[in-house]
């Protein structure tokens, strides 16, 4: 049997570091005249640390002085002190941290390679400092950036924003934002905002704001100020999704910037509004997935969209302007699959669109609400809900759906899931299993491809809220 002995050598590592004996390394940390000179140990600092290992094979930036390696670190003292105490006995107390301290740590510790400590400063202020990351959000987006090794802040960051594009916009720190960010940022199908002439607005308003600033103005802009307003919005005029706006935003707020835009570009959105069944040869980008959905991809809105509106065609095609946002209330897997958890979320919200994924199978089933959930244990009559089947999420044309027929019995409000028809044509039950039944008399749906006397058991359900734009 072994016998461990790691906390007497760790009582003698830190022993080592502040009685400082034998120490053959000087480090000065910080700027004049707040210096502070730290005595360590190199043997230490090799062992722990990839970049003094290198360092000190290397003899970049090292002198020696009576005796002494001398190194300089811009680094704080403060910092400093607290990346010793990591390397001689791996010991940091981030509860007597605020959030800037901890902050402050992760560029030093990523510089000198301790990706433990990089890792784990991570996972504290993304667990314990939520708020802060929100209040700085450009700042560490910006810190990050092109940095591997603090992925998982830059990750959280970007998600962050891409729910709340507010972050972004409303941030006194957008006009001055790395435009690389901006782009990456604008690429996303994950980006979630209203409507999509809110990301032309902020290109302008961007783009204004540079270097020299360009008035907003733009029956006051000379030829230079053309080009120059040319040049920076080059690189974001492919990632704003034209074809998703209206055409009364379109003519009142883009195309008296015409000029700034390639000629085909602007022909095709005409035609595209003028002529909306005219198919045109081009690579149009779809809306904004703003769903932040597991069970559903953008195409889908546009269908939901066309049956919310009860048109007889996909009037929106694949693509398009969708006069709705769909903001995603509820998800089982997330927020517990209860019908509790769900009537916490989702009551009283207005109109609802519930979508379920059938286990083993690409199966996705659902209805919708034009009223809104509560718990009041009554039914609700409306010509305006519909049920739906995509046998094959993945295609499109395997879509179904059924309206109600508008008897008295349409959508179910009682301490149920989501319950639609009288003869639970589609119910959540309180445990989560999901059924559905046809008794024809009392139907308030047609029949349509949901498994019908049967408990059908789901991998996850959403309900998203419906808000018309």
């Amino acid at each position: 049997m072994s016998i461990k002995f790691y906390e007497e050598i760790i009582n003698n590592y830190k022993k080592l570091y502040e009685t400082k004996e034998d120490y053959d390394t000087k480090i000065y940390a910080g700027e004049k005249p707040n210096i502070k000179e730290f005595h360590v140990h190199s043997f230490i600092l090799k062992t722990q640390s990839e970049f003094f290992k290198k360092a000190f094979v290397a003899k970049d930036g090292i002198e020696k002085k009576d005796g002494h390696i001398i190194l300089n670190s811009s680094h704080s003292p403060k910092v400093l002190e607290i990346l010793l105490n990591y390397m001689y006995y791996g010991s940091i107390d981030f509860t007597k941290l605020q959030s800037r301290e901890i902050l402050d740590l992760l560029l030093p510790s990523d510089e000198f390679e301790l990706q433990p400590l990089v890792t784990h400063v991570q996972e504290t202020l993304v667990i314990n400092h939520h708020d802060f990351i929100i209040k700085n959000i450009l700042e560490i987006v910006e810190l990050t950036y092109q940095k591997k090794s603090l992925n998982k802040l830059w990750s959280v960051c970007i998600q962050e924003i891409c729910c709340n594009s507010n972050l972004l916009f409303e941030s006194t720190k957008f006009l001055s934002l790395n435009p690389a960010i901006l782009e990456i940022i604008l690429k996303r199908d994950d980006f979630c905002i209203m409507d999509e002439i809110i990301i032309w607005e902020n290109v302008l308003k961007w783009a204004y704001g540079q270097q020299p600033v360009i008035q907003q103005d733009i029956n006051k802009w000379n030829k230079n100020d053309f080009t120059v307003m040319e040049r920076r919005l080059n690189r974001f005029i492919p990632l704003v999704r034209f074809y998703c706006i209206s055409s009364e935003d379109f003519l009142l707020k883009i195309y008296p910037f015409k000029e700034l835009l390639p000629n085909d570009l602007v022909n095709n959105i005409l035609t595209h509004h003028m002529v909306p069944n005219n198919k045109l040869n081009i690579n149009i980008q779809p809306p904004r997935l703003c769903t932040h959905s597991t069970t559903i991809k953008c195409q889908h809105l546009n269908i939901f969209a066309n049956w919310i509106e009860k048109k007889e065609i996909l009037h929106y095609n694949n693509v398009g302007y969708i006069p709705y946002k769909f903001n995603l209330l509820y998800r089982a897997s997330r927020d517990g699959n209860t019908s509790a958890k769900f009537h916490e979320k989702c009551d009283n919200k207005g109109a609802t669109i519930t979508v379920a994924k059938i286990t083993n199978s690409e199966q996705i089933i659902g209805g919708y609400n034009p009223l809104q959930w509560d718990s009041s244990g009554s039914w609700k009559s409306t010509t305006d809900s519909f049920i739906f089947s995509f046998t094959n999420r993945t295609n499109l044309q395997s879509a179904k759906v059924g309206y109600s027929n508008g008897n008295a019995y349409s959508i179910y409000c009682d301490t149920y899931g989501p319950a639609f028809g009288y003869s639970h044509e589609l119910w959540c039950q309180n445990n989560g299993i999901w059924y559905s039944t046809n008794y024809p008399n009392y139907q308030s749906y047609p029949k349509i491809d949901i498994p019908v006397n049967v408990n059908i058991s789901v991998d996850d359900y959403e309900v998203f809220q419906v808000i018309r734009k």
